[in-house]
């Protein structure tokens, strides 16, 4: 089949053949008895199963289509049997037709594949320019993922609040989302977000401008980045800093963690347990490892490197939030998005703006 063996070429065809290999060593695993036994591995493995599927799904099918589709050209040259061949040259249009409708929509699927493998991330906020409304937008933020995050059955678990004082804004927040679909989602969301609008404070009226910025880093597995626990890393245990109580503040349970090749710190004091301070820190320190070498195995593919999505990069504005107007403007959509709808966690149709553009352009590259 010419026409569908030109949309898929052989590197594409030898892609989708290699994830079709990984969904079935899902498929083994997730009937394996140790593996079952073990819940995270589970909902793991389940996040990557359903995130392959529709690929895998689609391919085997235009596998058979095509198949299908040799056969019946094998008829028509065979001239064997004229009435036979006839019924094959009438069949064999809509047979390729569907299949190259198939052939685009498995493609597009490939694209996207390995963002909807990512089942984890960690989601950072900073208050930026704009003083306590800075803060205040910044806690705002962190309510619209949180809705956005409750209304898709993911799971949030706050890892890192840093209160603003005052007005009851945030500093910073950093918080570990898990669910289907949760990487290839919010990691357009990496950048600066500014609000254009009247100030709890502001007396007479006039509109401020505030940003918060935004990081989104996938959360690798322990196979992803390999990190000599034992001298790679320098660990502290110290006191926690801030407000919190006699507890927080004389024992020692805060974890401060350097890894030495990279310079990269992290501390964690979010609870009152040392060895679950100890847990988060390590997750964030893999992360945020996993994405700078992310960064250099990227920057070697592409010395002209094209603006991407999720990279954590936070002096780029990516969408402006502006009250008078109700309006939500992202910087890479023509589309206007309506804000009271934005803000109560309806993120669905503008991701799916996002997704559709960021596929097209993918596919140009292919």
């Amino acid at each position: 089949m010419p026409e569908v063996r030109s949309i898929l070429p052989q590197a594409v065809l030898d892609k989708l053949a290699e994830l079709d290999e990984q969904f079935a060593a899902i498929e083994r695993d997730l009937n394996d008895p140790a593996i079952i036994a073990d819940h995270r591995k589970v909902r793991d493995l389940s996040i990557k199963r359903a995130a392959l599927e529709p690929t895998v799904t689609g391919y085997r099918a235009l596998i058979k289509l095509m198949g299908e589709a040799d056969e019946l050209r094998m008829v028509i040259d065979s001239g064997e049997d004229a009435e036979l061949a006839e019924m094959a040259r009438d069949e064999l249009p809509d047979l390729e037709a569907r299949a190259i409708e198939l052939a685009e929509r498995v493609k597009a699927g490939l694209v996207n594949a390995d963002d909807r493998r990512v089942g984890s991330v960690m989601l950072e906020i900073r208050a930026g320019a704009g003083g306590d409304e800075a803060g205040l937008w910044a806690r705002d933020l962190l309510g619209v993922y949180e809705k956005y995050a409750t209304s898709k059955g993911w799971k949030i678990e706050p890892l890192e609040l840093t209160e603003d004082g005052g007005l009851g804004g945030l500093r910073s927040a950093l918080v570990n989302i898990r669910g289907d679909g949760v990487w290839s989602e919010l990691s357009f969301e990496a950048g600066v977000h500014s609000v254009k609008r009247v100030p709890a404070t502001e007396t007479q009226g006039r509109v401020h401008t505030s940003t918060a910025t935004v990081a989104v880093l996938p959360e690798p597995e322990e196979i992803d980045v390999k990190i000599d626990w034992a001298n790679d890393v320098e660990e502290h245990v110290t006191t926690a800093q801030g407000p919190g109580g006699q507890n927080v503040n004389k024992v020692a349970t805060a974890v401060h963690m350097i890894h030495k090749p990279t310079g990269v710190e992290v501390r964690m004091q979010e609870t009152k347990s040392q060895a679950q301070n100890r847990e988060k820190g390590k997750r964030l320190l893999l992360a945020r490892v996993y994405e700078i070498e992310r960064a250099k195995v990227e920057a070697e593919r592409s010395a002209e490197r094209r603006s991407q999505i999720g990279t954590g990069q936070r002096s780029e504005k990516i969408r402006v939030y502006r009250y008078q107007d109700n309006i939500v403007a992202d910087q890479r959509l023509e589309e206007k998005f309506n804000l009271r709808e934005i803000l109560a966690g309806e993120l669905g149709p503008m991701f799916e703006r996002l997704i559709e553009q960021e596929t097209a352009k993918r596919l140009a590259e292919l």
